[in-house]
């Protein structure tokens, strides 16, 4: 089954305010990164159910995304045919 995927405004804000952060400190790094992070999301239009449960948010998954210093979680919700970026954030967050 297909899934159509919809990211959110607040996760597309979270989103660019990673990649500005990065191009500040790596721009040659920085636009490499934010395709492989678009690649990440839109990869959950093929079974978003292999990523578990966050235990941080009622009836959410998330899926990881990038490197053991620069790890992002991509925090989603399915609803019917729908995965639904809610946010992104570094993993360093506790919240």
């Amino acid at each position: 089954m297909k899934f159509k995927v919809e990211i959110s405004p607040d996760a597309m804000a979270e989103l660019e305010s990673a990649y500005q952060w990065l191009a500040e400190r790596t721009p040659l790094h920085a636009p490499d990164w934010y395709n492989d992070a678009l690649d990440a999301i839109l990869s959950l239009g093929e079974f978003p159910e292999r990523c578990p449960h966050d235990s941080r948010e009622l009836g959410t998954r998330q899926l990881l995304f990038g490197n053991k210093h620069h790890t992002y979680r991509i925090i989603f919700r399915i609803v019917g045919e729908t995965v639904r970026i809610l946010h992104i954030r570094h993993a360093a967050r506790d919240e």
